[in-house]
């Protein structure tokens, strides 16, 4: 049987662990209590008087009421927080003991009050806001279905670009909503005023529609509201642009009458619909927060019970039951009133549509994929061991001009699907030691909790795939040794290669075809940065290319070797002594840190904070030492060498800060942990130590570039695959404290679901 404290553990909310009740600090403080009363009863107890001992406790069971008094207090502050304070009567075999116990239960109750109204508050503030939100959002779609029922059958059939209205405002309750329009209609002036002066939406009832249209119901002298889209990709920020010239206001002073993009309107209901998901999953970590610290109360209490065979249980229970967290229900009727409305607006009255938006279901790990997992690694090991035995009796990863060709053309292939998929496989250690160390990578990446990919899908997608590039190989070069032209085996390579590409791209829903559209959209934003806003899976992503020049570089060249037909003639050098080849050497060297920069800059610009823009300079030292590395592997000059060794120092230099402080957020002066931080994941601090370490050295791979060192005589592109697969071990090994470090920023702030910015706001309030 699981205890409850791995239990508890396993099911609170991560963000909000330090406003959970501290069960490890109650029990440490529970054993203070029970050792002393154990000294205590084995001085005075002997197990023959055990039984008298129940009844002595039956006949004092009316008086154990007086071993505790829980007083409620209210604090100073305006809002008039309830504070429990427990008074501990002489009955305990060590009071300090018992009084230190229920202090600090004391503590942790209004803690937990404290944290909920809070809560609570910003939850309700963003109900109430977003419910106005809703309001409009009703009565523009109402007046848009008006304006094209006006329209008629001839011009009712071309879509239109604006939605023209009016809007009816006023501050009263919904049961005299239809006595303010009959006022208004009859042109009560006093009424009108009061009108000018709100600004809360209503909603329009159809058979009330067209009088409403016509008469204008709004004063003219009310407030104005606009609507606020965000500039999330290329079409928005460009549509910006010419919108600067057009009036965004909703509410038009003129005429009264009220103007909007239909592509606006779309997107609006979108942004309001994105909201209620995650105002309902906040609303749903609450109550998860509110049933799990009760039962924490009640085995806490028990447990202390059994301990002091006293029976304090009943008392503080009921303080606790009566406490504002456990009986506030407030939260449950939000909840209730944010499904009808998601049940009625988003789901067509479907219920079972709507609690897949609200409630999705996970899926279940299969053994199935397990099972295949281990069929699959076993065949890429064994054709792996074959195609190495093979490899060497023919001798084709040696220094010999014989073996040349196939170093320069079949070899490339495989040094690209390695590294791609040996990132992969490091990307499945990092979610599963994420899911191990209780950091939400979904929430922080922003992956959809239902069709994300478990750390077994990513491990089956890189032993499926490894096995199919090794046995395509092993068959390749079992041809050539055999004798066969590489003319007619030669398109072995490419027609692998291609296939992987149609397979990324299979429109059907294959081979998890959400996690494979996901990526082509976010190398669609990192290949088009700035101009979309910047994600952190965007950025996440950015960087993972960082590590993956040499991966580039050869996709490179494996495209101009099959595009330019050279597999044809033979001509393997062609692409080499091409100037054109040459220069977009460059560029694929300087485009993961461009990207990644244009990504500082968008979001400096976004968010104003100058640390992005140090954080551009970063990735324009790594550019410049990139550039100088291929500068000097074209020209191997003693200037050039110096050239690299400086540039690539003060990079390094700035790489290790960067990773160490900003990235790890580490080497902290004041920290509790030795030059680490205050919050640690992993439970040995060495293993930090070790990770700067390694990170330290990983990062000094760019030395092999000066050094050229040799290992007797393999290959030199053999010592590159092998450089490039540290850089990405180090990358794997980067990716876990960058997400620890961001879930702890995320814990520190309690911020546990997305603040989805909401579409309409009012322009008089702004100003």
């Amino acid at each position: 049987m699981v205890k409850f404290s791995k239990q508890f553990e396993a099911q609170l909310v991560p963000e909000w662990k330090e406003a959970f009740v501290d069960y490890y600090q109650l029990k440490k403080d529970l054993k203070k209590v029970h050792l002393l009363n154990t000294d205590k009863n084995e001085e005075l107890i002997c197990p023959k008087t055990l039984f008298s001992l129940k009844k002595f406790l039956i006949f004092r069971s009316h008086r154990e009421r007086e071993a505790i008094q829980v007083h409620q207090k209210f604090s100073s502050m305006a809002n008039q927080e309830d504070l429990y304070q427990t008074e501990v009567m002489d009955q305990f075999a060590d009071n300090e003991a018992a009084k230190e116990f229920f202090g600090q239960l004391d503590l942790q109750v209004n803690k937990v009050n404290q944290f909920y109204r809070t809560k609570e508050k910003e939850f309700m503030e963003r109900g109430q806001s977003m419910k106005k939100q809703m309001e409009i959002l009703i009565e523009l779609k109402a007046a848009l279905r008006q304006q094209l029922r006006e329209k008629g059958s001839s011009r009712g059939s071309r879509e239109d670009t604006s939605i023209s209205g009016s809007i009816s405002c006023g501050t009263d309750e919904e049961s005299n909503r239809s006595r303010r329009e009959e006022d208004h209609a009859r042109g009560d002036t006093d009424e009108s005023e009061e009108v000018g002066r709100s600004m809360t939406m209503k909603i329009i009832e159809d058979k009330k529609l067209r009088s409403s249209l016509s008469e204008h119901f709004i004063n003219c002298q009310g407030k104005s509201l606009k609507v606020h889209i965000p500039l999330t990709n290329p079409s928005r920020t460009f549509s910006a642009i010419s919108y600067l010239l057009q009036d965004e206001h909703l509410v038009n002073k003129k005429g009264c009458r009220l103007h909007i993009n239909k592509t606006k309107l779309r997107h609006a209901e979108k942004m309001i619909k994105g909201a209620y998901i995650e105002l309902y999953k906040g609303l749903g970590f609450l109550k998860t927060y509110r049933n799990l610290n009760m039962l924490a109360f009640v085995k806490i209490l028990k447990k202390f019970d059994k301990v002091t065979n006293k029976q304090v249980l009943p008392i503080y229970l009921r303080v606790v039951e009566s406490s504002y967290f456990n009986s506030s229900d407030k939260v449950l009727k939000l909840a209730d009133e944010v499904e009808e409305i998601f049940i009625k607006h988003f789901a067509e009255d479907d219920k079972r549509k709507a609690m897949k938006y609200l409630k999705p279901t996970l899926k279940r790990d299969s053994h199935a994929v397990t099972f295949f997992i281990g069929l699959f690694t076993g065949c890429f090991v064994a054709l792996l061991v074959g195609y190495l035995i093979m490899a060497h009796i023919t001798g084709m990863y040696r220094q010999a001009q014989s073996n040349t060709f196939y170093m320069e053309t079949v070899y490339p292939v495989l040094s690209m699907f390695s590294l791609l998929f040996l990132h992969l496989l490091m990307y499945g250690c990092n979610i599963f030691m994420w899911r191990k160390t209780r950091i939400n990578y979904s929430f922080i990446l922003e992956l959809a909790p239902k069709k994300e990919l478990k750390y077994r899908d990513v491990f089956l997608i890189c032993t499926t795939s490894m096995t199919v590039v090794v046995g395509v190989l092993f068959l390749h070069l079992a041809l050539v040794s055999k004798g066969y032209a590489f003319t007619q085996v030669q398109a072995i390579p490419g027609l692998l290669l291609l296939s992987f590409l149609l397979l990324l791209v299979c429109p059907f829903n294959i081979v998890y075809k959400t996690s494979r559209f996901q990526f082509l959209r976010v190398m669609r934003n990192i290949i088009l940065s700035p101009m979309y806003k910047v994600a952190m899976l965007d950025f996440f992503m950015a960087d993972q290319l960082c590590s993956q020049i040499p991966l580039l570089r050869e996709v490179e060249y494996i495209a101009c070797y099959y595009v330019t037909g050279s597999y044809k003639n033979q001509d393997y050098g062609y692409c080499m002594r091409t100037k054109y080849y040459r220069d977009l050497a460059y560029a694929v060297s300087f485009l993961p840190y461009y990207w990644r920069a244009m990504q500082c800059a968008r979001r400096w610009l976004d968010e104003g904070n100058k640390s992005h823009l140090v954080n551009l300079g970063k990735y324009v030292s790594a550019m410049l030492a990139a550039g100088a590395k291929v500068a000097y592997e074209r020209e191997t000059s003693l200037g050039w060498l110096c050239l690299v060794v400086v540039i690539s120092s003060s990079a390094t230099v700035y790489q290790l800060y960067w990773d160490f402080v900003k990235d790890w957020g580490l080497l902290q002066p004041h920290s509790n942990n030795l030059w680490l931080r205050n919050e640690l994941m992993l439970p040995k601090k060495f293993i930090y130590y070790f990770s700067m370490g390694l990170n330290l050295i990983l990062r000094l791979a760019w030395l092999q570039t000066v050094l050229h060192y040799k290992f007797g005589s393999v290959d030199y592109r053999v010592t590159g695959l092998f450089l490039a697969a540290l850089e990405v071990i180090r990358r794997g090994h980067w990716n876990f404290y960058r997400l620890e470090n961001e879930h702890l920023n995320n814990a520190g702030k309690f911020r546990a679901i997305k603040t989805v910015p909401l579409p309409f706001h009012n322009i008089d309030e702004e100003e």
